[in-house]
């Protein structure tokens, strides 16, 4: 049974959402205030709850997907749509938009169920507020995965909704009445309505039972899997309407940096502002105390200091003189530490796998073949740096924030400020990138406090690119070890893995050592070949900084080891190592992952979401025929080709590369494939494809962070050097493998083009040149 929602008056919607005219945080398509200002919209006033959802867990079955996540998902069309009066239909976004054109594709999905044409069509951004939309927290590709068949659910029942509004206006029945391009027609009378002219009346009706509302046939569909609509909020981006965090404004509003301990797990002995409080400009310098461990998404400590603009903010902080405890980690040394987990990865570790006798098969194997490949630390380094305004008026804090998880942002500003959990608002702007990093909000409560530290002033609170990588949420430093026994034919009888790299577990619990199953379970337990002894361990290993997400996650080493080591194999087989790859996949099938020992599968139903063999065996046919495999190539250029499943999406990368004589490495074409089931919006899919191979080739040929006393060695873009435009591919081709199956589930897209693009150019530097790449980043490494 479902409980319908309540309507509430605009006149109290509109009270509920804090005046935004000092601070235009909306879409500039259209403002919150305009979507809720004025009868006639469906607007939802308070969410309902499916009562079998609350009722005793004890034997309930696991949940997946959008039901695993916290507060779940919502498709009632008063949460998602909004019809004005003149007919302009306003879709709310609840997930963060940080260049992957998320408000897009979830407009066009509702507004494809609507039956409402597109340029009627406007998107507005929601605050943070789970129990209203559902699950807000943009990451693990998870946006249309968990929300497609509810938005367009929310868009039919809308639909069907207007439908029943005109009905009863013309007294007829709901059968004969149809709802098509923004218009709701009655053959028989020939009479018809507007949608502004039927919404007011719609709005008033219960919201339509689930088991009641048909959805479209996919052979209907005018904007879904179409890839003809460009992003819905293109031109405000261009010309400089769109509002990001660094964007905000507010009357009376205090800029703020903070000197961070520059090794993490330090903290301020003590410090001397004099100088600094003599720049002009200055309103108030003061301690941020270091948190205890584990330290989570809290701030690092250190001072902060508040100023009437950034300039001042900056030269005050210059002119600090802090003493610092660098603590446990004043030792760290990035290039000592790749030593110890060398160390660790060559000794048994924690059993994450174990199937057949590996110590046997390796014993009786007619060759046997040993590789070590190391990646090191990475930072998200977004474009916007993390930024955030707070202000706490009358006992209500108002942030505004460039956060990937705007709920997650409430609960630790209600926490951190002590206050009531609807005495916080967390209103989410455009991001300028994310890649995971805004998905930790330590820089709002950064914020939070230099707002608490001047009477509740509005303070902007921003980090330089200089504080982003040095005081970052890192990507894990990683010794991948892998060994095979093969047989008389080259093909693997045993395969041995150890992954020593630090925990993300370690900034949620002290002394975590051991990958999470979410970490196993990215490239390394789910490992689908068809080998019969398989044996993966996962050896402890320290961490020294602070771990967080990072676009693809650990699925970067995993993929770069274990599709180099292929390659490495097929060599030492002599055999050709597309095909070498796809005898080592084995035949069609698909696996149910917890039978690999993955008990996570992307928070995914393994009986919906199995690994398909089938799948990842033809996007490997496909970047390989769009590159021409076996071409005849050019001396000191070669072709390398990786494949890989993630984010229960099947991926595959070829690449060509030329090796200079000075040993520079020129990437001339990528190929890349993808079957991510059913698509939604194809042409995002190549978007975030062709930016998933520029970003990966930064990984492969010069980005990574360093420690030495246990500060990041890196400043700037000169330093983490991440693929500049002269340097990316000339040619990128995307091959998207259909699959219009829209009732099938959907897989991830922002991440998964990422981790094979590394081995594919490592690959192809070993068909060029004979030369093994098992580190990264490549920089150098031919010269000599």
């Amino acid at each position: 049974m479902i409980h319908e929602s309540e309507m509430m008056s605009a006149k109290l919607a509109a009270e509920l959402v804090p005046d935004t005219a000092a601070a235009p945080t909306a879409l500039a398509n259209v403002s919150r205030r305009a979507m809720l200002g004025g009868m006639g919209a469906l607007v939802l006033a308070l969410s309902w709850r499916d009562p079998a959802k609350a009722e005793d867990k004890t034997n309930e079955p696991k949940k997946f997907g959008a039901d695993a996540m916290p507060h779940g998902w919502q498709d009632d069309p008063k949460v998602f749509v909004a019809i004005a009066p003149d007919g302009t239909v306003t879709v709310t976004c609840h997930r963060a938009e940080m260049g992957q054109g998320v408000r897009t594709s979830i407009a066009f999905v509702v507004a494809d169920e609507l039956e409402a044409t597109w340029d009627k069509v406007k998107v507005t951004q929601a605050w943070g507020d789970e129990a209203r939309f559902g699950n807000q927290d943009t990451d693990g590709s998870r946006s249309l995965r968990h929300f497609f068949q509810h938005l367009r659910h929310a868009g039919a029942a809308a639909r069907l909704m207007l439908v029943q509004a005109a009905a009863k206006q013309w007294n007829v029945p709901v059968s004969e009445v149809k709802a098509e391009n923004h218009v709701v027609t009655h053959a028989k009378s020939k009479r018809s309505l507007g949608y502004g002219e039927i919404a007011a009346a719609a709005a008033e009706l219960p919201v339509p039972a689930r088991e009641t509302v048909t959805l479209k046939e996919s052979k209907d569909f005018k904007y879904i899997g179409k890839g003809k609509i460009g992003l819905i909020d293109n031109r405000d981006i261009t010309t400089g309407k769109a509002i990001y965090g660094l964007d905000t404004r507010l009357d009376g509003m205090l800029y703020a940096l903070v000197a961070r301990p520059p090794v993490f797990g330090g903290k301020v002995v003590s410090y001397d502002d004099t100088e600094a409080n003599k720049v002009a400009g200055v309103v108030k310098i003061f301690k941020i105390d270091a948190p205890e461990a584990p330290v989570e998404f809290q701030p690092l400590g250190g001072v902060a200091v508040i100023a009437k603009n950034t300039w001042a903010a900056m030269k005050a902080r210059e002119a600090l003189k802090i003493t610092w405890d660098d603590g446990p980690n004043a030792s760290y040394d990035s290039v000592a530490f790749r030593g110890e987990l060398e160390k660790a990865a060559r000794a048994p570790g924690k059993v994450v796998r174990n199937q057949g006798d590996v110590d046997g098969a390796m014993a009786k194997a007619k060759t046997r073949v040993e590789a070590e490949y190391f990646v090191p630390h990475l930072v998200q380094a977004p474009m916007e740096p993390p930024a955030a305004v707070v202000r706490i008026k009358d006992g209500f804090c108002e942030a505004w924030a460039c956060t990937q998880a705007p709920q997650a942002t409430h609960d630790r500003l209600a926490k951190k400020l002590n206050l009531a959990a609807d005495k916080v608002r967390v209103n989410q702007t455009l991001l300028g990138g994310g890649f995971g990093r805004k998905s930790k909000p330590d820089y709002v409560l950064e914020a939070a406090l230099c707002s608490q530290a001047v009477d509740g002033a509005p303070v902007k609170l921003t980090w330089t690119r200089e504080d982003d990588l040095h005081h970052g949420y890192y990507h894990t430093i990683s010794v991948e070890r892998l060994e095979a026994g093969l047989d008389d034919k080259g093909m693997p009888v045993a395969w041995l893995h150890r992954s020593a790299a630090p925990t993300i577990g370690s900034i949620f619990a002290a002394g975590a050592k051991n990958e999470l199953p979410f970490e196993l379970g990215m490239g390394l337990t789910n490992t689908p070949f068809d080998v019969p002894n398989i044996r993966l361990e996962n050896p402890s290993a320290d961490a020294h900084v602070r771990i967080g997400w990072f676009r693809s996650v650990s699925n970067i080493p995993h993929a770069f080891a274990i599709q180099s080591f292929v390659n490495e194999l097929a060599h030492a087989a002599g055999r050709d190592p597309k095909e070498y790859l796809l005898a080592l996949i084995g035949p069609d099938r698909k696996i149910d992952p917890t039978t690999l020992g993955d008990v996570w599968n992307y928070g995914e139903d393994p009986a919906r979401y199995p690994i398909d063999t089938g799948r990842l065996r033809g996007v490997i046919e496909a970047a390989a025929k769009g590159i021409g495999w076996g071409r005849k190539m050019a001396k000191n250029t070669g072709l390398g080709i990786a494949g890989h499943y993630s984010f229960v999406t099947h991926t595959a990368v070829a690449a060509e590369v030329e090796v200079g004589s000075k040993g520079e490495v020129v990437v001339k074409r990528v190929d890349i494939a993808v079957d991510c089931g059913p698509q939604v919006n194809p042409e995002r899919i190549r978007s975030q494809m062709e930016g998933a191979v520029v970003m990966g080739m930064g990984l492969a040929l010069s980005a990574e962070i360093t420690f030495k006393d246990g500060r990041a060695q890196q400043n700037n873009f000169d330093g983490y050097e991440i693929t500049r435009i002269d340097a990316a591919p000339k040619e990128i081709h995307v091959h998207l493998l259909p699959n219009p199956n829209y009732s099938g589930p959907l897989g991830g897209v922002g991440e998964p083009g990422v981790p094979p693009v590394a081995p594919a150019i490592a690959n192809a530097i070993f068909a060029a040149t004979g030369r093994r790449i098992r580190q990264l980043p490549i920089r150098d490494q031919l010269s000599a």
